[in-house]
């Protein structure tokens, strides 16, 4: 079979762009849009849903719905994995899935904004309900199929780090433009008003995702890459047989540590920005701008370290990196560390929290993928079964349970020592829920690396290694593997 030239590696890597511009917006806008704030509202903002922390004190609507369809997406993800490592369509297992789905998901991602009642109803609350649920749905059916082809166009460790290292960039590309109606909204306001300022950004946006989406499923022939099996298996055996695997049992183990400590560092930045540096909220996007942009400068040397010292030592020392930063975030909330807040030491500290944590941001953004296509394809050489779709969904579901988890865990611990506004769209945080928060994380991230040391690579390294592979197995040799089960 054919491997895929650096050329048509971007090609492939442009169709994460696209998803991930999708996914930015829902993740930076839909709260923004649907819980506008009072400056918002008096600017022509629609409060198209009831406001305020009427669910528990401490959880709004828009915050259960979405709850509520992250559990849906989680069941979907290995239902779509089995029907995709099951599909027997002549154009290959994974593509069909991807172009049928980029249409609707493109669609959909544009109307979730388009609540049909202009002014506060249940017909709104309806209309988010059902379209939040299509889009995890599509969003599914898209991304699982295309992270499974990681493992299947990824012939050698040389081409699958590549391929990790590409999807990395074109993801952080696509997030960064989920970002430009900060840019542009405004300037369309007064023509178009509050709402159709974002949704005119957000048809543009979808538009060149969907090319984005589409370029990979027209532009590369997958039975010409690939040449594998299509299961046999149900989804629940096929799920069951994923989970057996130690290794990657334990690398789920970690990887739900990285998700849980990552998530309460981005959703708590606003507050450690505000609130424990004193600083604007222009600074939020400065702060993560930064870190972001240093990440992706180090990318290119990912690949030559991990030539050196191997995949496991090169994640377990991002998360202790991702640990030292977020422990500089805690002294933030110590009092009389920072003694004068929004003075000059709250912006040294805002720049060291980003340098200290674009390198270990780089190897946590681009190893893990490649993890997971290494024990897949070992999975499929030791069982003569290829379910790389089945091992992808279950790292995405490690994904969003450590993303959900943290999001109970920072509007639990954040508003310790405060009471809450009941009628305000957004908890008042601490200096001492801070504090706490940052410590918190500090600590999933060591678990995380503690329990990824029981990740047998040498193992898993030996079973699928090729005569190209040599660099990468002289970099484990003398790695002394953990106790074996078996």
């Amino acid at each position: 079979m054919k491997r895929l030239t650096k050329k048509q590696m971007w090609i492939f890597a442009v169709g994460q762009l696209g998803w991930s511009i999708l996914g930015g917006i829902i993740n930076t806008w839909l709260v923004t849009f649907y819980l506008p704030t009072k400056t918002d509202i008096d600017g022509g903002a629609i409060q198209y849903i009831a406001p305020g922390l009427i669910i528990g004190g401490f959880l709004t609507i828009l915050g259960l719905i979405t709850a509520l369809s992250r559990i849906f997406d989680a069941v979907t993800d290995p239902l779509i994995a089995s029907l995709s490592d099951r599909c027997k369509s002549k154009r290959g297992r994974r593509i069909p899935f991807m172009q049928w789905s980029a249409v609707p998901f493109a669609v959909i991602t544009v109307l979730l904004f388009c609540a049909p009642i202009e002014e506060t109803s249940g017909i709104n609350v309806a209309w988010i309900s059902i379209f939040i649920v299509l889009f995890y749905l599509f969003m599914t059916m898209y991304c699982t199929p295309y992270n499974a082809l990681i493992s299947e166009f990824g012939k050698t460790q040389e081409d699958r780090m590549n391929i990790s290292t590409f999807i990395s960039l074109t993801y952080f590309a696509g997030t960064l433009l989920a970002y430009t109606p900060f840019l542009f909204a405004g300037l369309l306001k007064d023509a178009v008003g509050f709402a159709w300022s974002y949704r005119v950004c957000f048809i543009v946006l979808a538009v060149v995702a969907l090319v984005a989406m589409l370029l990979p499923t027209f532009l590369l022939k997958e039975k010409e890459f690939v040449d594998s099996k299509p299961s046999e298996s149900n989804m629940l055996k096929s799920l069951t047989a994923t989970f057996k695997n130690k290794d990657f049992r334990t690398f789920v183990g970690s990887d739900i540590m990285y998700w849980v400590g990552l998530t309460l560092f981005q959703t708590g930045l606003p507050f450690f920005v505000k609130v424990s540096m004193g600083l604007d909220e222009l600074w939020v996007m400065v702060l993560m701008g930064t870190m972001t942009v240093l990440s992706a400068v180090c990318y290119p040397f990912v690949t030559k370290f991990v030539k050196k010292f191997g995949k496991k030592k090169l994640v377990i020392a991002g998360f202790v990196g991702l640990a030292i930063a977020y422990a500089i975030t805690a002294l933030t909330n110590i009092p009389g560390i920072i003694a004068e807040p929004g003075g000059i030491l709250s912006y040294v500290f805002g720049f060291v929290i980003c340098i200290v944590a674009a390198f270990p941001m780089a190897l946590l953004g681009i190893i893990p993928q490649s993890m997971v296509a290494d024990v897949a394809e070992a999975e499929a050489v030791v069982t003569g079964e290829n379910r790389e779709g089945m091992f992808f969904a279950a790292r995405t579901f490690s994904m969003k349970f450590g993303q959900s988890l943290a999001m109970l865990v920072f509007t639990s611990l954040a508003i310790i020592g405060v009471a809450q506004n009941a009628e305000a769209n957004e908890i008042t945080p601490s200096i001492t829920g801070l504090l706490v928060v940052a410590c918190v994380a500090v600590g999933f991230c060591l678990a995380g690396a503690a329990i990824l040391l029981l990740y047998r690579e040498k193992k898993i390294m030996k079973t699928i290694a090729k005569e190209s592979d040599k660099e990468f197995m002289d970099a484990i040799e003398k790695e002394k593997e953990p106790a074996s089960e078996e």
